[in-house]
Parts: C-alpha cells; structure tokens; sequence
C-alpha cells in the first residue's frame, strides 16, 4: 500500500470498480500521487484528479518516472519563478525562502522549502508559522514534487491542508515565436490602468505589494491588445534565471466576448519575440492541475509538466510554537 512518502511520485493503482457474475472488475489509475489520508488516494492522472477510497484498492505501487526532472533542475525552475514572481518581504531559513506581499496571491505569500534550511525539519516548521504569525498571516508552504515531499508528510502529520495541485510547464522558446500578425499587441515596460483593472477584477484585489510583485523584476513586459479604446486581452513576461534563459509567462487574460479568436496566442508570442531577443530560450508558466482549458491551450502552444507542487495551509486553528528565524 502507498504511504505518505510516496506522495510526488509516479503511482499506479488497481481498484475495484464492480462485480461481475461474482467475480471483481478492475480499473487501473496511473498518475503522481498528489496525497494520502485515513481513507483515500488523490493521484492526478492524464485525464485529471481523481480520489480513490482505500476501501475500493486492490492493488497500488510505485512505477518509475516518466521523464523526472532532477533535483537540480527542479530548484534552478523554482528559483526562476521566484525571481519572476518577486515578493517585497522575505527572509530566508537557511536556504529556504520566507515571502510575503500582503496576502496577494499564495506564490508571494509563501515559504519555498528547497534546499536546506540549516535546522531539524520540525524546528524549521516552527519557525515558518512563527515568522508569519508576526505578520498576521497565515502560513503557506509551497512544496514542489517529489522533492518537498518530505515536507508534506511533516505538513500532514500537523493537520496542514492543501490547495489544488498546480503545474509547473515548460516549453522551447522558438515556436512559440510563431507566425502570425502580432501588431496589434503592444508591449509596456509598466502595466496601464486598464491593464491592472481587467487583472484586479480577477484575483477581487490589488494592494500595493501586487503592484511591487508585477512590475519588480529588471527585464518585465506587459501585454496589451486593444479594440478601438477597449483592452481586450493582456498578459505579463518576465526573462530571468540563470543567463537569462526562462521566459515566465503570467497573467494573461481575454475578455469573454473576445476569446476564441486567437488573442491568447498572439499575447504570448509577442511576449515570445521579445524574450527571444534578450536572449532566452525556455518559457514556462504556473498553471493548476483543474484548470483544464488553459492546459489545453497551453498544450498547444507546445508546452508540457516539467514538474508540480502543492500549496500548503496551516489550519486556521493551529497556534504556532515559538521559534526564532
């Protein structure tokens, strides 16, 4: 049977579906097992998230990757939406890192436990829901998989929720510099108020620190496509990481009586064109498992998991234990 340590790894699961002329009929499941508790298995498969009662198991193991990323490539990723994604406050726990932008957005908000962080793994919990407690903020973790799957079991055994897996993608740079008019995009090195409405009115607020998280990182872009004096799409890139090599792909949005017309593609692909002239050769962008029509729209484009991670939540009703950063 899975445990808590395999969660982030490549599982495959036969359970009982029916009965039929009394002998059992099976189904198999094969995907990243996102968790595990007292009476379920949440893998996320090809076709989505699925949850599995234990009662219904017949048969779950282990199976080797398929095209895992190293540890190494999964920190240099992470680092990299870090840097496109810059939070005000931070701190670090050795080389974990302690962000905070007012509550606006998990990403900003948000420990990334990758590395070490120079102390027991408990005692570095500790000093997470201390450090955000002093902010009168919840606390989050980000734990990407497998490699902070160790923190999640410690995060479980604490009662620490999750929020729906989200997928790291990635994909080369060059054809999403596809052919096409892209002259209706313009790019800003500053979003308009247009622009910072039409993303206000999606994520219901945006404090100060939103504005510092956007605009923050030295090479940034913002997209915007209008029709007569109406913005009808925009999105955000960022190049950053090592030499410059990633492309971060975000906050692209359509009004809904423009999509479907393309508008989506020719954001990215003027974000594309620009990053491509500084220099980068990968694009990637943070998009949840659940969110299946952006997968499909990203699939598109040529982009692919590279990796995932789950955002963790400390329950509101944990008190946090004394500790010094």
């Amino acid at each position: 049977m899975l445990r808590r340590q395999d969660v982030g790894h490549r599982v495959v699961i036969r359970r009982i579906v029916g009965v039929r002329n009394g002998r059992p009929l099976y189904s198999d499941a094969l995907g990243e097992l996102v968790a595990v508790d007292e009476t379920n298995l949440t893998v996320a498969t090809a076709n989505g998230t699925i949850v599995v009662p234990l009662s219904e198991v017949h048969r779950a193991k282990r199976v080797p990757p398929q095209r895992r990323p190293t540890a190494a490539d999964v920190i240099a990723l992470e680092l990299a939406a870090d840097a496109a994604w810059p939070a005000p406050i931070r701190a670090q726990l050795g080389d974990w890192l302690l962000r905070s932008a007012d509550g606006w957005t998990g990403r900003a908000n948000s420990a990334l436990p990758i590395g070490d962080p120079d102390r027991p793994l408990e005692a570095a919990i500790d000093a997470i829901e201390a450090w955000y407690a002093e902010r009168g903020q919840p606390a989050l973790v980000n734990t990407p998989l497998p490699l902070a799957a160790p923190v999640g079991a410690a995060l479980d055994d604490r009662g620490w929720t999750a929020r729906p897996l989200t997928l790291v993608q990635t994909a080369p740079l060059p054809p999403l510099v596809i052919d096409g008019d892209v002259s209706g995009v313009s790019l800003a090195k500053a979003p308009g108020d247009d622009w910072l409405s039409i993303y206000e009115a999606r994520k219901k607020s945006l404090p100060p620190a939103a504005r510092q998280v956007l605009t923050a990182p030295p090479e940034v872009r913002f997209a915007h496509v209008y029709d007569g004096d109406t913005l009808i799409a925009a999105g955000r890139g960022a190049v950053v990481g090592e030499e410059r090599r990633w492309l971060h792909l975000g906050s692209i949005e359509v009004l809904p009586a423009y999509r479907r017309r393309g508008l989506a593609r020719q954001v990215t692909a003027a974000l594309a064109g620009w990053a491509a002239e500084l220099g980068a050769t990968h694009a990637f962008l943070q998009v949840e498992e659940r969110n299946t029509a952006a997968i499909a729209l990203y699939g598109g484009l040529g982009f692919s998991t590279h990796h995932s991670y789950l955002t963790r939540e400390q329950p509101l009703s944990g008190a946090p234990r004394d500790a010094a950063c």
